[in-house]
């Protein structure tokens, strides 16, 4: 799903990025992809934090503190950590001014995240799924012995974010197909921080950039 997520920021970064005189020709197709690794890395920091339940919530709305749409999504803690660590990369790398840096970083980091909210919520949209979104950020959405029972059960990730609305299912009780929601994050989290041990190692092929990457033209 990281080929979608780098769609959507290209989709939106061509007037934020690309008809941006701010911004070197030679080097759209780069920022581009280092704003889909912040997005994506910064979502698998919070699930190597054990915070996958904050972002559930965030898909169903509930992790927009200050209301919905794109003034929401700038205030929420998650996002505007990804806008900040953008907007230093954007200085550092690229020597973009701080304002500059600041104006691109806030335009397209959170409308890049809106569009991939409406699209994994979106039931006609097959491909962006929770599911397929995490196992691009872990490897897979499950473990072996959750997929089994999974399969036998009707349970997807998927599901479960159709469950949450807003601070959602908070309990440690059991989803309707019959998983522990703290046993589930438990496991993403290992799985989260198993990749990043995977990649520091050379175990990842390179890490996200490298994945992002292949998708440029």
């Amino acid at each position: 799903m990281l080929d979608q997520l780098f769609n959507i920021v290209k989709q939106f970064g061509q007037e934020t990025v690309v008809n941006n005189p701010e911004v070197p020709n030679e080097y759209n197709q780069e920022v581009m992809a280092d704003a889909t690794s912040t997005i994506a890395s910064g979502f698998q920091n919070v699930m190597a934090g054990g915070g996958f339940q904050n972002i559930l919530d965030l898909f169903k709305g509930g992790g927009n503190a200050g209301g919905g749409g794109i003034g929401g999504l700038i205030k929420n803690p998650m996002v505007s950590m990804m806008v900040g660590y953008f907007i230093s990369k954007l200085v550092s790398k690229y020597k973009m001014s701080p304002a500059s840096a600041s104006n691109v970083a806030n335009n397209l980091i959170p409308n890049s995240i809106n569009d991939l909210i409406n699209q994994t919520n979106d039931p006609g949209n097959e491909k962006a799924t929770m599911d397929n979104f995490v196992g691009s950020l872990v490897g897979r959405g499950a473990t072996p012995e959750e997929e089994e029972q999974s399969s036998e059960s009707g349970f997807s990730l998927q599901n479960l974010l159709e469950q949450f609305t807003g601070g959602g299912n908070s309990g440690g009780g059991a989803t309707s197909g019959g998983l522990n929601i703290q046993d589930l994050i438990g496991n993403l989290t290992k799985k989260a921080q198993n990749s990043f041990q995977d990649r520091s190692s050379g175990g990842g092929g390179g890490g996200l950039m490298d994945l992002i990457k292949g998708f440029m033209n």
